[in-house]
């Protein structure tokens, strides 16, 4: 395959990876997502990134509608890649993509799971030893020793099952004395102290280099002992250089010269010969040791295989495995149309976070009556800011595949639509999801539109055609849309919202459309309705108090009181205090002063 039929490879990358990589391992680092050895190549970590993408996913990239969209899906993947123990399990997970076949999906999820309960079910210090040995692995650059040793470590911490069961069948006794023989040889070298005799052979030769890098030494060494002739001569270099190095003189002897013209010829010619003549012992015995140590590999090289082959594979699911339960993930259940989620949890939050239940579409999430006060807590403990009925919400109504949801400033609105999106995303990459329980269908594009507070008609004709394109073309999409008040006048913006909402459910797509003007809209679809989040107040610290859970089938309100209140309360002289009161007149003034009763009774 050419380099250029890959999608972001033009001319002057296929060049530069020709280069330095050559046509067939570009072809190999491209085909197997080696983002390593693309960027060790010069493409930049970002473009090698978008080219392994596109290779191995495109398909599924379509999914990916806005940039909204990708941003979340960008933002899923660098958290999961924090949990990668091996950097090239790091690169695999940077460049998953969503997959478009749904038995795909479930295999994904059946490894993940897999390898996340086995994980779960290892002791620390087993947990302690295989990421040790994943180090060393990476350490090593993934080589065969590396990974029998890594695949032993796994065996023997007991992980079986799912993507583990390449190594049951392995001889872990054919494995180890494989490690040995692989231990033994270093750059196709055999290394020092595996052979008695070839390290024998190997100091010979080296206290012979040593003597004939200094020839010009050792002929005044030995006229200095009152030689007369040459074979006076001959016998002093033969009784110096046995004497020097772990030779006999007759293995000296053996290597002189006889047709010299003089000594320093003598001399040079000698140890050259000798050099030669142990060099040559020296590969000899070193062939030998090494067609043994070959013998004890081969003869294991099918364990080996499926060693080295596993490893990565390996590594991949528990990086995954260790992201899931770092995060209280659990498997979604793919259903042919909704999304709906028990307490889902926003994995960009930290801390105490109100888990949400939410729905589009048809669901069939278990009734709330049947959930205790203590379940509907996620992971991030107490609902936030500790207030709020204990009983669980109720059970978000089935069928209506667009809502329209209201509410609070700062009410988490914006929010539930990235969980909803990331939800919808990790399902479609086979990958559990943050909530207690989900119901996600797989759909062809996701719309994620945040808020751009840009008011001008060249943001709303991009935003148009960003968004309406995904909805209307073949196949269904999921709107997820942020306030479109934000980037037009409001009156036009409800008569935008009034169409967007009608076109999804001619197109039967599923939506949730944030705004505030619900009040502004025209009677909505029978398969659309509003839900509304809604202000409870200060704490005693002025922060405002959000119930998040939307309430099913109703308008929330914006309540500015609130905010007029802590205004009044932080105001920071007399005439600022004044024009705050003059604002809570207009929004009420009653209002105002029960909440700051409210606050100063929590004070006390």
């Amino acid at each position: 395959m050419r380099l250029e039929d890959y999608w972001g490879v033009g001319p002057k990358t296929s060049e530069r990876l020709r280069a330095t990589l050559g046509v067939d391992r570009a072809v190999t680092a491209i085909e197997s997502a080696d983002i390593r050895a693309l960027t060790e190549a010069g493409i930049s970590r970002g473009r090698a990134t978008r080219i392994l993408r596109r290779a191995n996913g495109e398909a599924g990239m379509d999914l990916l509608a806005t940039r909204d969209a990708r941003n979340v899906y960008d933002d899923l993947l660098s958290l999961a890649e924090e949990y990668a123990v091996t950097h090239h399990a790091g690169d695999r997970i940077r460049v998953l993509t969503p997959l478009t076949d749904r038995e795909a999906v479930e295999s994904r999820l059946d490894d993940v799971l897999a390898a996340r309960e086995a994980w779960a079910g290892l002791s620390e210090s087993d947990r302690e030893n295989v990421l040790s040995a994943f180090e060393t692995y990476d350490e090593a650059g993934g080589t065969e020793r590396a990974a029998v040793e890594t695949a032993l470590t796994l065996r023997e911490a007991g992980l079986s099952g799912g993507p583990f069961d390449a190594l049951s069948d392995v001889d872990p006794a054919a494995l180890r004395e494989a490690a040995g023989a692989l231990g033994r040889v270093e750059d196709g070298e055999v290394a020092a102290g595996v052979d008695e005799e070839l390290d024998r052979l190997r100091n010979r030769l080296a206290d012979a280099e040593s003597l004939e890098g200094s020839a010009f030494d050792l002929i005044d060494t030995i006229r200095e002992g009152g030689v007369r002739n040459l074979d006076d001569f001959r016998g002093a270099f033969v009784e110096y250089v046995a004497s020097e190095t772990d030779l006999t003189r007759g293995e000296v002897e053996s290597a002189t010269t006889d047709d010299a013209v003089d000594a320093a010829d003598f001399v040079s010619s000698s140890l050259r010969n000798l050099v030669a003549d142990l060099r040559e012992q020296a590969e000899a015995r070193e062939e030998t040791v090494a067609e043994d140590l070959s013998g004890a590999v081969e003869s294991a090289r099918e364990d080996i295989d499926t060693a080295v082959s596993a490893t990565d594979d390996i590594a991949f699911a528990l990086s995954l495995a260790r992201f899931a339960e770092a995060h209280d993930l659990v498997r979604p259940e793919l259903v042919a149309d909704g999304l709906a989620v028990r307490d889902a949890r926003n994995l960009t939050l930290s801390g105490d976070i109100q888990p949400i239940t939410y729905a589009v579409g048809r669901h069939s999430l278990s009734p709330a009556a049947e959930l205790s006060a203590g379940a509907t807590r996620g992971a991030g403990g107490a609902r936030a800011g500790g207030f709020g009925d204990d009983d669980p919400p109720e059970t978000p109504p089935s069928g209506d595949r667009v809502t329209v949801l209201t509410g609070a400033n700062s009410g988490g609105k914006t929010t539930l639509l990235e969980t909803l999106c990331q939800i919808t995303l990790l399902a479609s990459m086979g990958l559990p999801v943050p909530a207690r329980e989900a119901e996600v269908a797989l759909v062809d594009s996701v719309v994620f539109h945040r808020r751009h507070a840009s008011f001008n008609a060249g943001v709303l004709e991009s935003t148009l055609k960003s968004i309406v394109p995904p909805l209307t073309e073949e196949g269904r999409a999921l709107m997820l849309v942020d306030e479109f008040e934000a980037i037009t006048e409001p009156g036009r913006a409800a008569d935008l919202l009034n169409g967007l909402v009608q076109l999804s459910v001619d197109h039967d797509a599923l939506g949730v459309y944030v705004t505030h003007l619900a009040d502004d809209l025209s009677p909505l679809p029978d398969a659309a309705r509003i839900d509304g989040i809604f202000a409870e107040g200060l704490t005693q610290d002025l922060d405002l108090r959000v119930d998040y859970q939307p309430r099913f089938g109703t308008v929330g309100k914006s309540t500015p009181e609130f905010i007029v209140s802590r205004l009044v309360a932080n105001a920071r002289g007399r005439a600022e205090r004044q024009g705050f009161e003059a604002l809570a007149g207009a929004v009420g003034e009653e209002a105002v002063q029960r909440t700051l009763s409210d606050v100063r009774w929590q004070e006390n």
